[in-house]
């Protein structure tokens, strides 16, 4: 019914420990997804062998070396046999609450994408997910020392295959690209949904050394987007998935963000 799919980086250190804390808690969800990691980088190939995932190696690059979303997603939906894809950040660890969203989205017949806040943690060692009480260890840990990240960045997008029918070639890791297509989806007329009440998604915390270029790549993203007024953010949900069902968002930065949207478009 969904598949997963995920670009990282080179398993090494911390990095290493992190994604395959990441990749594993996949394997675990329940129904299992299908599983896809893109790349060649170091350990990639070897994780995808030892938990039986999809290994897609080639994937078009910038100049600086740096991996295109508008490839990676259009790869994807090419690929995929299930009718919703999703794609995570492959330091995120996702537990049983997913799946369960996902069941109910999937009982939509309107386009839609649903994303949400992440929870920041510090995790240094592997997790086991093979103990019993591993998820209420794991949201004991997010209750005592998480800290909710703001709605301006989106780590996972959940959407029907098709949505993304077009991506400028965004570098990937690098700032904007994932608020654009945040606002493809609205500007397809796809519901936006803020998952955050419902989904928990476990970011562990790493140091950024790895990222090179990052000013050029990131004005270069800017330019694609087309300015400030096609930078969305998790704010801009129309609706707000709860365990009561989906509601209309009235928070108050849903608002804010409808005022700033209308100050772009008078300016821009």
């Amino acid at each position: 019914m969904l598949t997963l799919f995920a670009l990282p980086k080179p398993f090494k250190g911390h990095t290493g420990i992190i994604q395959r804390n990441a990749i594993t808690s996949w394997t675990h969800l329940k129904p299992l997804p299908e599983i896809i990691l893109f790349g060649d980088e170091i350990g990639t190939l070897e994780m995808c062998n030892e938990l039986g995932l999809q290994h897609i190696p080639d994937i078009k690059r910038n100049k600086c070396g740096t991996p295109l979303v508008s490839d990676l997603f259009e790869k994807a939906q090419q690929r995929t046999r299930y009718p919703m894809l999703c794609y995570v950040n492959a330091d995120i660890i996702l537990i049983s609450d997913f799946m369960r969203a996902v069941l109910r989205v999937s009982q939509w017949d309107d386009p839609f994408l649903m994303v949400g806040q992440r929870w920041d943690v510090d995790i240094k060692e592997p997790w086991d997910f093979t103990r019993k009480d591993h998820e209420k260890e794991l949201n004991l840990l997010i209750e005592k020392l998480g800290k909710l990240r703001p709605r301006t960045g989106i780590d996972y997008f959940v959407f029907p295959k098709g949505l993304y029918d077009f991506i400028p070639p965004f570098a990937i890791g690098r700032k904007i690209w994932d608020n654009w297509l945040v606002w493809y989806a609205c500007h397809q007329k796809s519901i936006l949904v803020d998952a955050t009440k419902v989904i928990t998604a476990v970011h562990q915390n790493h140091d950024y050394s790895n990222i090179t270029f990052e000013f050029e790549e990131e004005q270069y993203n800017y330019e694609m987007a087309g300015g400030m007024k096609k930078i969305f953010t998790i704010a801009d949900a129309k609706y707000r998935f709860t365990v009561d069902g989906l509601k209309r968002n009235l928070c108050l930065e849903h608002f804010r963000r409808k005022l700033e949207i209308l100050y772009y478009s008078l300016r821009y």
